[in-house]
């Protein structure tokens, strides 16, 4: 009894470990994504930039699905990633569009982590794909950081469409 107990316990603070860590690289993501993008970018390219990455980061669910065989997953999974495709490709012009679709994506993310890993699930049994443990904590922590820093950056995009034509 004792020696399961104790290998509960384990399991537990590696999935604590793993969870931090997690977070800890999706701060870390958020941080070079924003350096990175404006260093490159223009305010305008910057935000068709994120309007267009929130089409292969929804793609991953269609990998996933994929990958872990979960063939009755492929109709929900493909209706979230045309929803998000929308909301990307409206991103690209609407600024609004993407403070709300990178955290309805991180949302997204946490409802998988908790069907995949987490003993809850608001989906129905095969209804939505696996993924790797933590991946949606992960996914989760930048796209709340993303929405963040678009909400900051709105009226700059905003301002660049504007400039140009006027």
């Amino acid at each position: 009894m004792e020696v399961n107990q104790m290998g509960e316990a384990s399991s537990m603070i590696g999935f604590v470990v793993i969870v931090n860590l997690y977070i800890v690289i999706g701060l870390m993501s958020a941080a070079g994504s924003i350096f990175v993008s404006q260093k490159i970018f223009t305010p305008k390219a910057e935000q068709i930039f994120f309007g267009i990455f929130l089409i292969p980061v929804a793609g991953f669910y269609l990998a996933f699905t994929a990958y872990f065989g979960i063939e009755t997953a492929w109709l929900l999974e493909s209706a979230a990633v045309l929803a998000f495709v929308a909301i990307g490709l409206l991103g690209i012009r609407v600024p609004f569009a993407l403070v709300v679709g990178y955290p309805l994506h991180g949302l997204w993310d946490l409802l998988h982590e908790l069907h995949a890993h987490g003993g809850f699930s608001v989906f129905e049994p095969g209804q939505a794909t696996a993924i790797p443990l933590a991946y949606g904590i992960f996914c989760a922590t930048y796209d709340f950081c993303m929405a963040a820093y678009f909400y900051t950056r709105r009226g700059d995009w905003a301002a660049a469409w504007e400039s140009k034509a006027q």
